[in-house]
């Protein structure tokens, strides 16, 4: 359970999700968005993760949507002309499109990628999921699995607490704000009948603390119940969250910083 919105850059680790089926592991890789103009280390570190996922991908499943800005692409775009291993476009949202729509999307990338399998879907809808994971699993190499059969991820408990607080943040905040922050779980106690959690939210400037904590500590309180909803639900068990403001100057330039936060293998 990643932080997902609609604004940009909300995604900022690669992380690893492992699907078995009767016939095959599938090991999806979800990353970050490619940046055309980096302007912190934190986003050419998310830059890394994009390119690293090309180095060792079997399959390259591209998702988009009508709404993408395709100039924004050229960079990843040219990337995926490049790679030597089969190509899977993915048409989204077409529980939003007319036809005309559809059809117009559809050759777009049937010019753009002419030896790609293209696929139509609604992941909202549920509609060509199935025909989408046959073409995947039918593409894969013969490999003895990676993981035992019950891993999900590679990634622990605390790091997507962590995510559904920080998706919160860009879901309540606006501009800059969501960008500069970062979550970090002080500690995370499963007790039988109750997780105790307590989190810091990072921000680099003295200034953006009163922003984060709102008139009253309305805005943080907000941000900490949301969470907390979506946290139980998750771990499914009752949650105490408790949530606190710090700074970190400038911590999206400091390399070791990112490294502890985990942006670097």
């Amino acid at each position: 359970m990643s932080a997902i919105t609609s604004k940009a850059q909300t995604t900022r680790n690669r992380i690893l999700g492992i699907v078995n089926t009767e016939n095959a592991q599938i090991i999806y890789s979800d990353t970050p968005g490619k940046i055309a103009a980096p302007a912190y280390k934190l986003q050419k570190l998310m830059n890394d993760f994009v390119d690293k996922s090309f180095e060792d991908a079997d399959i390259l499943v591209f998702v988009t949507d009508k709404f993408e800005i395709y100039e924004e692409q050229d960079e990843l775009i040219l990337k995926m002309k490049n790679a030597t291993c089969p190509i899977i476009i993915v048409l989204n949202k077409i529980d939003l499109y007319t036809q005309e729509v559809v059809d117009k999307l559809y050759q777009y990338w049937k010019d753009t990628f002419p030896l790609a399998m293209l696929h139509v879907i609604s992941a909202k809808e549920n509609q060509g999921i199935n025909s989408l994971k046959e073409s995947i699993e039918s593409n894969l190499p013969m490999a003895p699995p990676y993981y035992d059969k019950d891993t999900l991820t590679d990634k622990s408990e605390k790091f997507f607490v962590a995510e559904i607080i920080r998706e919160k943040i860009f879901l309540n905040y606006e501009k800059e704000i969501p960008y500069c922050t970062q979550v970090v779980i002080e500690t995370f106690s499963d007790n039988p009948t109750i997780v105790k959690i307590a989190a810091i939210i990072l921000v680099e400037r003295s200034s953006q603390v009163s922003i984060i904590v709102g008139a009253n500590g309305a805005k943080i309180k907000k941000v900490g119940m949301d969470a907390r909803v979506d946290i139980e639900k998750f771990l499914d068990k009752k949650v105490f969250l408790e949530t606190k403001v710090k700074v970190k100057e400038n911590w999206r330039n400091d390399l070791s910083t990112l490294k502890n936060f985990g942006y670097t293998d």
